[in-house]
Parts: C-alpha cells; sequence; structure tokens
C-alpha cells in the first residue's frame, strides 16, 4: 500500500501484514478463504489469538512500540491487549478522498470523532487543514500527540480534545463552531471518561444528528467508518440520508485493504456524504 505497511496474505480466519520491520498474523473473521502462501510460520514475529484469553504470541524478540512510514506520516505501532496496534491501513482510501475537498475551503476546519492514535488528523493537518481531534482516552490523544511530534507536525493547527464525542458536539454547536468535514469512526461500544455507555445501534443516527448542527453551511463532507459486523455501507448509508446533511450525495462500500500477493482484504464499511454532485 505504502511506505512501511503491507498486508502480504489472509486466509483460514487470520492476516499476515507487515508493519516496519516486523510481521504480524491476527484475527480476520472474514478471511474464509484458503491463504495464497504456505508457512506463514516462516515469515511472521508475532501472532495474536483470542484462544484462551486475548495475548501476543511472540516469535521473535518484537519491542513494545516501534516507528512505522504510513500515508506520508510517522506512527507508533505498539501491540495492544485488544489485537490493534494503532494503524489502521484500511482507512488509507478515505484519507485520500477527504483530501481533496481541502482547496474548496479557504480554511478548512475538520473534525476527527472518535479519532484514537490520529493517523487521519495528521493527514489532514499536513496537508493544511485546520484540526480537531476528539477521543474519550487519554491515553488515545496522547498516543496521537506523540504521533504529530515523531511526524514533525506538532506546530500545525490541532485542537487535542480528552471528551465524549456526543458531549463535545452539543457544546460546538451551542459555541456555534462549525466544521467543513467531519470523520466519525464511532466503536461498536465504548464507555466514556465519566461512565457514559454507548452502543451504536441506538445511538449512530442521534450522534450523526449532533454532527449535522456542527457542519458549516459551505461543508464539503461527512465520513462515516465502522467495523461492527452486521452494519454494512448500505445500513451506514441509509442512516447518512436519514439524517439529510444537505444539497449533495452519499455513497457507501467495503474499506479495502489491496495486497500484491494475497486476496484484498474487507475491513468495515463507509458511508460519506459530499456536498454538491457525485460523492
Amino acid at each position: 500500500m505504502n511506505e512501511d505497511y503491507e498486508l502480504i496474505d489472509s486466509g483460514n480466519g487470520l492476516k499476515l501484514e507487515k508493519f516496519g520491520p516486523y510481521t504480524l498474523v491476527r484475527p480476520c473473521q472474514q478471511a474464509l478463504w484458503p491463504p495464497k502462501h504456505e508457512r506463514w510460520d516462516r515469515l511472521s514475529d508475532c501472532e495474536f489469538s483470542r484462544t484462551g484469553g486475548n495475548r501476543w504470541q511472540m516469535k521473535k524478540s518484537v519491542p513494545k512500540e516501534w516507528m512505522v512510514d504510513f500515508a506520508g506520516l510517522r506512527l507508533k505501532a505498539s501491540p495492544t491487549d485488544f489485537g490493534h496496534i494503532g494503524i489502521f491501513p484500511e482507512h488509507y482510501q478515505q484519507f485520500e478522498w477527504m483530501k481533496e475537498s481541502i482547496p474548496a475551503v479557504q480554511e478548512f476546519k475538520f473534525l476527527n470523532l472518535f479519532a484514537y492514535s490520529g493517523a487521519a488528523t495528521l493527514y489532514m493537518a499536513k496537508h493544511h487543514a485546520a484540526v480537531c481531534h476528539v477521543d474519550a482516552s487519554k491515553k488515545s490523544v496522547d498516543w496521537a500527540r506523540d504521533n504529530a511530534l515523531q511526524s514533525q507536525l506538532q506546530d500545525r493547527p490541532i485542537r487535542w480534545i480528552v471528551d465524549d464525542a456526543m458531549k463535545f458536539l452539543k457544546r460546538e454547536a451551542q459555541r456555534r463552531s462549525f466544521y467543513h468535514g467531519v470523520l466519525l469512526d464511532p466503536p461498536s461500544f465504548g464507555r466514556g471518561s465519566q461512565g457514559q455507555v454507548f452502543k451504536i445501534e441506538e445511538e449512530l443516527v442521534p450522534l450523526l444528528g449532533l454532527v449535522k448542527n456542527v457542519l458549516a453551511p459551505n461543508a464539503q463532507f461527512v465520513v462515516l467508518t465502522n467495523h461492527t459486523p452486521g452494519l454494512t455501507g448500505q445500513v451506514l448509508k441509509n442512516c447518512l440520508e436519514s439524517v439529510q446533511f444537505g444539497s449533495g450525495s452519499v455513497d457507501c462500500g467495503e474499506m479495502l485493504i489491496p495486497s500484491k500477493s494475497g486476496w484484498p482484504l474487507p475491513s468495515g464499511s463507509y458511508a460519506r456524504w459530499k456536498k454538491g454532485g457525485m460523492a
């Protein structure tokens, strides 16, 4: 795909990926097909397993964290207890799509909700958007700020916010603080810093209504991504269209990770509203 990342292969419910100098095996429920390559054990440095409890099995010496060049950024990879490492390659296609709208507005303001370790934040900041990065986890926001430093983007106009997304949106609307582009990647289930419970089946449409309240009159896009099983691109598209952001169109699809030598890997769904003509 780019720089230090490669999807080498997938199959039998697993995916084999290269992040910088290390190759990881992680579960992938969608990969029902047989892999194209044999002997993954010769290639992999570590494997994440959910059998008997979440754990990483280290076959070689792998550090707790290392740096990866991805999407023109310098990002920290770190294996977590949930099997993530802080980089989501399937989002890259959305980065490029969002970037195209920045020249349409003189001072483009971008809001990244559920922003995690900040790859989208930094990509948009690198391309001259003013960014507001929001996540309920201080640890995640600190991770993103470290990525900004590593990518030499620490001086770009980025607001770092530790807050519940829905509470933040309500306050922004009261302050009449508006954005030209919004990306949101809500979890299936989450708990805010003050114990707030978020269930996507119940909260998605109300959440999108709050997003609508912070869109500038000349807003260019809203991008919704998700990894919840059962929430297809069409489901997300229907939810976006029900909110009626304004004149424009909505498209949807699967987020895919391409592979030079294996199968393209579906990794969640997206829907996106774009102002004006076709999305």
